[in-house]
């Protein structure tokens, strides 16, 4: 078995792994590298996005090592583990790559991607397949069937999936990213029945999501984060204010929080942005989304506008859910927040992120730099209402030790994100360079 650990391995996202076993290859996950992509919005550049281009800036996974591996044309399928851009966002822009490669995604995670392709208006020739969570998926492979399977396992998005390869040299095991979480809001929690099982057959290789490795903690339910919610949401009591809330696009299960707690405010609840839009028709298409008929969606320029000068003068009335909860430039909140929009905050408005900031330094000064304005805007912050969606160490711990896997690889992160794994691993009778791997980018482990 031999792991080309292609993206994802130094840095937080363009995630991407490749696996060959005799003369087959799997590829789990191809994303994008967000921060590269802000930087590039930043710049205003009027170029359309190409892959030319998002190569040139490293927003995509250098997946050009597989030619001089010799590896393209081996490629089997391609695994995408979930929905979120740095494990799919990549994909449209290099599939063309890999024709002969089956595309396998949860119903969410396909109706996302598809979404994609239509929005870049890219030609995929690839067969799509999709996999149900707690499901056995077979590809041709050089010489026989190529038996794959997918658990179910959680996240901050809608059908994540654990993804193993069952190969003639054992199981490779592609854990991201998950959490723990045993009252998940939407879905069913993970299948730890199943890990156990497989626990006891054999794991051959782990590669697994180390991002908050070094982190103290089995992650909060998303439990925690309704009450947080419900919470941030009684102290908003002036019915002349404005009240706003941004959160992740993607986290379905939080934004049905939002809206089960926001309808006690008696406010009509409006969703404002492209990427909300994207998200929530997605789940209303695999049948996911339980609130849809108490909201509003609304994705043009012209149409949120004309809403927003509304507002303006009826603030009370509204309760709005948008985008730029990371202060991406363009976003809905990045937009009122530099006054391009007839809205503008007035001292006593209300905003609460039900969002963390990503570990990621544009992220992290784009963001001081928005609640800087903000706060001198006399607006009233709740910021961090939000549980993370990936694992901690304990969740990590409890992993490695129902998986008991011969061989772990941290991924997910820079060098420090993923060392607390290494030391973690170390603790559980693992030894670095022989059990435990520190891989970089276009590294290959043979194992």
């Amino acid at each position: 078995m031999e792991i080309c650990t292609i993206g994802g391995f130094e840095e937080v996202g363009k995630n991407m792994t490749a696996v060959k076993v005799g003369d087959d290859v799997i590829i789990f996950d191809a994303g994008l590298y967000l921060p590269a992509v802000v930087e590039l919005q930043e710049a205003e550049t009027q170029e359309k996005y190409s892959e030319k281009l998002l190569r040139s800036i490293k927003a995509i996974p250098d997946d050009v090592a597989l030619d001089k591996l010799g590896w393209t044309d081996k490629v089997r399928a391609i695994i995408i583990s979930h929905a979120h851009l740095d494990h799919v966002g990549g994909l449209p822009w290099i599939a063309h790559r890999y024709p002969q490669a089956e595309i396998i995604a949860s119903p969410f995670t396909m109706a996302v991607f598809k979404t994609l392709i239509e929005d870049e208006k890219l030609p995929i020739r690839n067969k799509l397949t999709i996999a149900k969570q707690n499901s056995q998926v077979s590809v041709k492979g050089s010489s026989g069937e190529i038996k794959l399977e997918f658990i179910n396992t959680t996240h901050s998005t809608l059908q994540c999936l654990f993804a193993v390869w069952h190969s003639k040299e054992g199981r490779f095991f592609y854990a991201l990213d998950f959490k723990f979480d045993n009252y998940p809001g939407i879905g069913d929690p993970p299948n730890y029945k199943r890990l156990r099982e497989l626990g006891k057959q054999g794991v051959k290789v782990l590669v697994a999501d180390a991002l908050y490795s070094g982190t103290d903690r089995r992650t909060a339910s998303e439990r925690i984060a309704r009450n947080l919610l419900e919470d941030a949401l009684s102290y908003v009591r002036d019915r002349d204010s404005a009240l706003f809330i941004t959160t992740f696009s993607s986290h379905i299960s939080r934004l049905k929080s939002i809206v089960e707690f926001g309808k006690r405010t008696n406010r009509q609840i409006i969703f404002l942005g492209r990427s909300l839009n994207k998200y929530v028709t997605c789940a209303i298409q695999v049948g996911q989304c339980p609130f849809q008929k108490q909201i509003k969606l609304m994705k043009y320029r012209k149409q949120i506008n004309s809403l927003l000068k509304h507002i303006e003068k009826e603030r009370g009335k509204y309760l709005i859910v948008c985008t730029g909860h990371q202060a991406e430039p363009g976003s809905i909140l990045d937009r009122i927040v530099n006054g391009e929009t007839p809205f503008n905050f007035r001292p006593g408005d209300h905003l609460i992120f039900s969002s963390s900031v990503i570990p990621a330094p544009v992220n992290i000064a784009s963001r001081d730099k928005m609640d800087k304005k903000l706060r001198k805007m006399g607006v009233r912050l709740q910021t961090d209402i939000h549980v993370s969606g990936h694992g901690g160490r304990e969740d990590l711990r409890e992993l490695v030790d129902m998986l008991k896997p011969e061989h772990i690889i941290p991924a997910h992160g820079s060098l420090t994100q993923e060392t607390p794994m290494v030391d973690l691993a170390k603790e559980m009778g693992y030894e670095l360079g022989k059990t435990v791997h520190l891989a970089s980018n276009g590294k290959i482990l043979k194992v």
